[in-house]
């Protein structure tokens, strides 16, 4: 396919859906920036301007068409100590750091590590990041004037069903403009965007962090950056995945890797706070009608249109249209299916569903919450292939060999059955031991397959063993001792 082919599919094949659900999402963005800024303890710009400079530059270099990356929460909530404690330049530098720790992780491939999670362990993501953003609009819902929940109420009631009547606009930037302007003519004292921290008025301008180039300064960010590389890899990688099941489109990941990492090299330099792919936003960006890179590249340039020219217009919007758009996104992104699905899945899989989930919400760290769902899922595979394992035996007619079949996966935690399936006592002359139908996958198999065969031989029995395969046969080659000299010694250190 042709460059302006691809540009044209890419950029250029649903204009007028993308543009509208970039507005959408730029205005969603405004009151997220600010918020995560303040988590960090940063100025509103930085949030603001980093979420301009991601979107756009992933617009350009990323590998996942129609998703939203910006400055995120599990971002900023990793960067606070650095604030607090050596101020934003360092942060900055942290950023720029970041970005290039990413690219190097996209060069080495690191995202195919993404096939050792399991779909219950994205499931669970999916399903605790409903609940967090669900949760984030509660200090907005708390304590507030029954009139805010009356305005809720309204923004969720144009969001479902306006797009009865048409879906030529996307009903959350109809619900925002509508509740914006009946707050304005009626004067209704609710909290607006201008309440959550004042609007840059001017644009980012490219800057080189004020930070000593010393060992030390490397010494400080270098942690932060390698946390926050990856973080934000790891949400970006499982939105990636959630967006191509949205869509039913593949994604490149390895470039979105890639990505990444440019969009928070540059976006450092322009006094920018690190960010990844942000589900909430792509989810909005997705069923509003976006579905290539113009809408990711509109939601980040008219985001800073908005709050560098429409400023003052932006300022008056209400919180309550606004969370209400974000309800609607933790609705339409929490799995309601893995609720029903619970009855009929294997246990293991629901387990380590609602496990992610608990210690996601519970921490509030995506990376804890997927990291212990990929190990419970390890855990869970490992004993279930332990119990397809199975060893049989027939003696010969005259009762002085017999013979042992072995089938299944014979490693770690299979070992032990495999040498409890023999009996050692039984006077025998020879032993076959068939491996043709098993599979020798470390050290711990072929140690076992040692300890068996060197016990028969100390009963003075003949062992023979049959029907290894290739990759089982080169292991047991090298790393076997029951034919080497002074075998008989290992069985006394087993």
């Amino acid at each position: 396919m042709t460059n302006i082919e691809t540009i044209k599919r890419e950029w250029f094949s649903n204009p007028r859906g993308d543009i509208l659900a970039g507005i959408v999402v730029a205005l969603a963005l405004i009151p997220e920036a600010i918020g995560f800024s303040i988590i960090a303890g940063v100025d509103p710009r930085v949030g603001l301007y980093a979420s301009f400079s991601i979107a756009v530059i992933i617009s350009l270099v990323g590998g996942r068409q129609g998703m939203i990356s910006a400055a995120t929460a599990a971002i900023a909530v990793l960067i606070l100590p650095l604030v607090r404690d050596h101020g934003v330049d360092y942060l900055f530098a942290a950023t720029i750091l970041m970005g290039v720790t990413q690219m190097i992780a996209g060069f080495l491939r690191l995202n195919l590590l993404m096939q050792y999670v399991s779909r219950s362990v994205v499931t669970g993501f999916v399903n605790a990041l409903a609940i967090l953003i669900f949760m984030a609009q509660l200090p907005e819902l708390i304590g507030v004037p029954v009139l805010t929940y009356a305005l809720v109420a309204g923004a969720l009631a144009i969001i479902y069903l306006f797009p009865y009547l048409t879906r030529a606009v996307p009903s959350p930037l109809v619900a925002i403009v509508l509740i914006t302007a009946l707050v304005f003519y009626t004067g209704f004292d609710v909290r607006t965007v201008g309440d959550m921290g004042e609007l840059p008025s001017s644009l980012p301008a490219w800057l080189i962090p004020n930070v000593p180039f010393t060992l030390e300064t490397l010494q400080i960010i270098l942690p932060f950056s390698l946390t926050m590389a990856a973080v934000g890899l790891l949400e970006s990688m499982m939105t990636a995945q959630i967006v191509d099941d949205l869509t039913d489109t593949p994604s490149d990941k390895q470039r979105e890797m890639k990505g990444q990492g440019i969009a928070n090299f540059f976006t450092g330099f322009l006094g920018g706070m690190g960010g990844c792919a942000m589900i909430g936003q792509s989810v909005i960006n997705v069923k509003s009608g976006g579905e290539t890179r113009l809408s990711t590249f509109v939601a980040g340039a008219f985001l800073l249109f908005l709050i560098v020219v429409l400023g003052s217009l932006v300022a008056i919007i209400p919180m309550a249209a606004l969370v209400a758009v974000m309800i609607m996104v933790s609705i339409g992104t929490f799995s309601w299916a893995s609720i029903r699905d619970i009855r009929h899945h294997p246990w293991q899989s629901s387990v380590v569903m609602v496990v992610t989930v608990i210690i996601t919400v519970w921490t509030h760290d995506l990376a804890q919450g997927v990291l212990s769902g990929v190990i419970l899922s390890g855990l869970f595979f490992a004993s279930k292939v332990k119990r397809i394992f199975t060893v049989e035996s027939e003696a010969s007619a005259d009762g002085l060999s017999r013979r042992y079949m072995v089938s299944g996966q014979v490693f770690f935690a299979s070992s032990d059955s495999f040498v409890e399936a023999f009996d050692f006592k039984e006077v025998l002359d020879r032993v076959v031991i068939d491996v043709s139908q098993a599979h020798f996958w470390d050290i711990s198999a072929v140690g076992t397959l040692d300890k068996a065969i060197l016990k028969f031989r100390r009963e003075g029995t003949e062992v023979e063993v049959v029907g290894l395969n290739q990759a089982s046969a080169t292991m047991i080659d090298r790393f076997a001792v029951h034919d080497k000299p002074g075998a008989q010694a290992h069985l006394g250190g087993h």
